[in-house]
């Protein structure tokens, strides 16, 4: 059975046909329904994906390039989100998502990349030559970082940061501090020092909510050098708790009562292990997160945060990698969550 036999058969045009297999949003869904349903029926399997590659030159597959691993990204709230919202794009469109790590360890991308007809990179590459030796005439998304010469997704962190910074700064904490993520150029899970240096802003949006903090610390009349931080090196419970109870095992004196983390699990276990010292949540110690994953509004105390929509992030991204948004940076808004641990 051939696409033209098929076509013959149901007395339609192939190109109909190959619309129900690769163009669906061509046809209503009730054709598109009754041509895959007869293809079940006389044995059809579909358009031969090789030969259509050869002969139009597109895969119809676009891969999504992970700063982390592939098993961190699908657990992590934030990252399965923006994969839901890229997956239903393509799904509606025809296309097949291809997931890739850029923690690989060859200096070449994986073989499998070269067959992609676009690309969307999330969160910093930890070898950013990797992005270089992609196919340069073909669609490139960046989200959450900058590459020159292409247009990126973000949230707009700057701003949040200063929000939800000022909001909690608005009760004169006596001690606060940050917990950044991933701020810093060489490897640091624990006190940063003058020794330290920071991650450039374009590669890390780190620095942005960083920024809007010290925005934040300049408005309150704080020394923002002089507030202590903090940095994680990945945003796991495992690699945040050895530097969130050094922070909480200070002296009483020392030990911060205001901690503006840059992400809700760092938050988040923040708050499980403050509680497991029977410290008082908001009254001996204030959180804030950012993020608005579902856990931190679920359990109590519920987290004072930022929600991001990191699913519509996923579907701008998306848009933009097969044309049907234009190639333009994109800032999406963000929303101020106030719980319980910061009211």
């Amino acid at each position: 059975m051939t696409l033209k036999d098929l076509a013959d058969s149901l007395g339609v045009s192939t190109a109909t046909i190959s619309n129900a297999f690769n163009r669906p949003d061509q046809l209503s869904p009730k054709l598109r329904e009754h041509i895959l349903t007869e293809a079940r029926r006389l044995g059809y399997a579909g358009p031969d994906a090789k030969a259509r590659s050869l002969r139009t030159g597109r895969s119809r597959i676009v891969a999504v390039i992970l700063a982390e691993s592939l098993t961190f990204s699908l657990n992590d709230a934030v990252a399965s989100e923006l994969l839901s919202g890229i997956a239903e794009v393509l799904d509606a469109h025809g296309h097949t998502l291809l997931l890739l790590s850029g923690r690989q360890t060859l200096a070449q991308p994986p073989g499998s990349a070269s067959i992609a007809d676009g690309y969307i990179v999330y969160g910093l590459m930890p070898r950013l030559q990797l992005l270089a030796d992609l196919p340069t005439e073909r669609p490139l998304v960046p989200v959450d970082f900058d590459i020159e010469n292409h247009a990126s997704v973000h949230v707009d962190n700057e701003p949040a940061a200063y929000a939800i910074a000022r909001h909690a700064l608005a009760r004169q904490p006596k001690r606060p501090a940050v917990i950044n993520l991933r701020l810093i150029e060489q490897p640091c899970n624990g006190r940063i020092t003058s020794q330290h240096a920071l991650l450039p802003a374009h590669q890390t949006i780190t620095r942005a909510r960083l920024a809007g903090f010290q925005r934040a610390f300049a408005n309150a009349g704080i020394d923002a050098s002089q507030v202590p931080m903090w940095n994680i090196e990945e945003n796991t419970y495992e690699v945040c708790a050895p530097v969130i109870e050094e922070v909480l095992d200070l002296p009483p004196g020392e030990r911060p009562d205001l901690l503006l983390c840059m992400s809700d699990r760092i938050a988040l276990t923040a708050l499980t292990l403050a509680e497991q010292r029977g410290l008082r949540i908001p009254e001996d110690l204030r959180l804030t997160g950012f993020d608005g994953i579902a856990e931190g509004q679920y359990r109590a105390p519920r987290l004072t945060t930022v929600r991001q929509d990191s699913v519509e992030k996923g579907r701008v991204a998306a848009r933009m990698v097969l044309g049907l948004e234009p190639a333009e940076p994109r800032r999406l808004t963000t929303e101020l969550l106030i719980g319980e641990t910061c009211p």
